[in-house]
């Protein structure tokens, strides 16, 4: 009898966005809250690098079209509104969004296969949670075993491919449903310093729904890999306050990470002998993040395509940001040995090797 574990596939990848684009208004709302001219020339010039095109959210515009910071619209409140009201928009929308992942999977989802619900969501929280909402919406049976990952961060969605592959390594029936839903846009703050401006710059809703069985078809799964830095804790933060997520990141974030992947020890952990994989699915968690990776691995600029292009059109959604990468990646059939890493908070980064055929 053959008791070797199963090959392990991720054998579909989906992903959804909302269609309201908040870029640019941010943008507005945000440069006026400067008030040292200095300061706003300094953000015009951060924002028109950030490598940021589009970014979405799950907010609605106003009746006369406005973004969510315009008058009439869901921060247009004295003090912006209090964490109870943006846990009871994410109640609302983010199972809507989710399901439109899964449904973007098409065929390969038949919800009378599925065994197993892994969920990944660090931008909101509600009981029952969002992978029971989701269980039910879809029709999955009540025996279905779920595992929700809450509030890992970024790289959350590392943890539940990762986790995904234990479970079919252990039963080689089990079909399971990965589901990365992010609502990063309920998390605006009153800040008026670049720093924390900028962080918020750059994120964006969005989720990723994927099929992972022991099934031929898709990206074959690897081995993963864990490295927490020393002494970064502080440099990205997420605190839940009374006016929201409070979020701390950093700008020495790039370059503690260029210092750490740049380490032989962090290399052979990541990569064994043969070095950097032809293909690389770095989470895009910002322009300097992708290119602290790339100098630090001294990989060409081609190699982050992938990940600069998500970057652009839907900016970091937290944890759904990665499956969006490998997404790309499998839609325009890339081929070969890969590595999938993704940084948060911790500071950490977590990864999950891959083979593309």
């Amino acid at each position: 009898m053959n008791s070797s574990p199963p090959p392990v596939r991720l054998n579909a990848l989906a992903t959804a966005v909302p269609d309201h684009d908040i870029h640019r208004p941010f943008i507005d709302w945000a440069t006026p809250r400067l008030a040292d001219t200095r300061l706003r020339a300094l953000f015009a010039r951060m924002a028109a690098r950030s490598g940021i095109e589009h970014r979405w959210s799950v907010l609605p515009p106003t009746p006369a079209g406005g973004s969510p910071v315009a008058p009439g619209g869901f921060y247009d409140v004295p003090g912006l509104p209090p964490t109870s009201a943006r846990m009871a928009a994410y109640a609302q929308h983010a199972p809507d969004l989710a399901m439109q992942a899964v449904g973007a999977l098409g065929d390969a989802f038949d919800p009378g296969r599925i065994t197993h619900l892994v969920t990944a969501s660090c931008t909101g929280f509600v009981a029952p949670g969002i992978d029971q909402i989701l269980a039910r919406r879809l029709g999955l049976s009540a025996t279905v075993e779920r595992v929700l990952i809450g509030f890992m961060g970024c790289y959350a969605g590392i943890t539940a491919l990762r986790t995904a592959r234990h479970i079919v390594r252990s039963d080689r029936e089990a079909v399971v449903l990965v589901v990365s839903v992010e609502l990063s846009t309920l998390h605006l703050s009153l800040a008026d310093q670049p720093e924390p401006l900028l962080a918020m710059l750059q994120f964006s809703d969005g989720a990723a729904a994927g099929i992972v069985s022991a099934a031929p078809g898709g990206i074959a799964l690897g081995e993963g890999a864990s490295l927490a830095l020393t002494d970064s804790e502080e440099l990205i933060r997420w605190d839940i306050g009374d006016k929201g997520f409070e979020m701390v990141l950093s700008g020495e974030v790039p370059g503690r990470l260029r210092e750490a992947l740049a380490a032989p020890g962090a290399q052979q952990l990541l990569f064994g002998d043969a070095g950097p994989p032809p293909l690389l699915a770095v989470h895009a968690g910002g322009r300097s993040v992708l290119d602290a990776v790339e100098h630090a691995l001294a990989v060409h600029p081609e190699a982050l395509a992938d990940s600069r292009s998500v970057l652009s059109r839907f900016g970091n959604m937290s944890s759904a940001t990665i499956l969006f990468v490998l997404a790309d990646m499998m839609a325009r059939g890339a081929t070969g040995q890969g590595i999938a890493i993704a940084f948060g908070p911790g500071l950490a980064a977590e990864a999950i090797r891959f083979a593309a055929s």
